[in-house]
């Protein structure tokens, strides 16, 4: 299992209100690109938004499902790439002071990925998380800078009202 921590400093709740963001999933999520809801609400379980990975010429449309959700705190999501196959990640945040410490455990379940599993794929896997969590950080820490800059509403739900422009709160 490729398991990474990053100590981000701002708290849990900025943390969380990116990751409950799945239009920012490209933002932080190495390789991928033009997220966009399926189904459901994200971040609640069954949710699943679809996303393009980039190799080169190659252009794949992959989807990622959560598949359990402790808002705040806990988000484990199956990331389905067509023929390389199904993976497992789980991202936890746990305060740490006034800061965020996120942990991602991420494993192959099924197709190529499972297959071809060792201690190559695994090192691969902890380079790209190592960026993930320094993108995530980055970003993160940006918001809490940005006066006004409030949570973001989730996928698929809608906000009507004074606060229909986006900027408050779902």
């Amino acid at each position: 299992m490729a398991k990474r921590h990053h100590l981000i400093r701002v708290g849990p709740g900025t943390v969380w209100d990116v990751l409950a963001d799945g239009h920012r999933y490209a933002e932080w999520v190495v390789g991928t690109s033009e997220s966009h809801p399926v189904r459901g609400q994200w971040p609640r379980t069954g949710a699943a938004i679809r996303y393009e990975i980039r190799l080169g010429p190659l252009r794949l449309d992959n989807e990622t499902v959560v598949r359990h959700c402790e808002e705040g705190g806990r988000l484990e999501l199956e990331a389905h790439a067509g023929v390389l196959g199904t993976a497992r990640i789980d991202i936890e945040l746990r305060p740490w002071g006034e800061h965020c410490l996120v942990i991602v455990d991420e494993h192959p379940l099924r197709g190529a990925g499972g297959r071809l599993h060792n201690v190559g794929f695994e090192a691969l896997i902890q380079l790209r998380h190592r960026t993930m969590l320094a993108r995530l950080a980055k970003l993160c820490e940006a918001e809490a800078q940005t006066p006004g800059s409030g949570r973001r509403r989730p996928l698929g739900q809608v906000t009507v009202g004074p606060e229909a422009d986006g900027a408050g709160h779902a």
